[in-house]
């Protein structure tokens, strides 16, 4: 009964954020993505609104020598999924340029999920055409939690061509606990 229970909350919690979600925009008719609560990923990719759900969003920071791999991702239930990689970085707050000739490795990826084939397209930053894809902002990090914004120009990964504008992204994830 118990589960029944929480599965019927998170279903209502998912109807009320998508309705949240699908009502938001501005004055030019794109969607404006909401601010990341804890536990999630927002952002604007394509022109539509992105918003993680709780289980599906992790954040990992792992030390490596003096500087630290931090890994934030997050999917959705469309088999949607975005991800930051940031490599060597000192965990503190600051802004980290998506580029291939940036000092600290910035990522920005997002991937779909044909839930029926089960195929999948991604589409990634740096995409190595332009010279900064993007950036990735801490704005807070502490022991247990992560909180910043981003945005990028993502190339599909078969067909450069083919682009994906990721804006007014922000994340608010607590980390996982090994």
């Amino acid at each position: 009964m118990k589960t029944l229970k929480k599965i019927s909350i998170l279903f209502l919690a998912t109807v009320l954020s998508t309705a949240v979600i699908s009502c938001s925009g501005d004055d030019d008719g794109n969607p404006t993505p909401p601010t990341a609560l804890e536990g999630q990923i927002t952002a604007n990719v394509g022109g539509a609104n992105f918003t993680s759900i709780t289980q599906g969003t992790t954040a990992v920071k792992v030390a490596t020598g003096g500087a630290f791999t931090i890994t934030v991702q997050g999917t959705d239930l469309g088999g949607r999924q975005l991800q930051l990689i940031l490599n060597g970085v000192d965990a503190t707050t600051g802004t980290y340029q998506i580029s291939q000739e940036a000092a600290i490795s910035a990522i920005g990826s997002y991937t779909e999920v044909n839930t029926t084939t089960f195929t999948s397209q991604t589409w990634a930053a740096p995409n190595g055409t332009d010279d900064v894809s993007g950036s990735i902002t801490i704005t807070e990090i502490s022991d247990t939690n992560i909180k910043g914004t981003f945005n990028f120009t993502a190339r599909n990964q078969e067909d450069a061509n083919n682009v994906k504008e990721v804006t007014g992204g922000s994340f608010n994830v607590n980390f996982m606990q090994f």
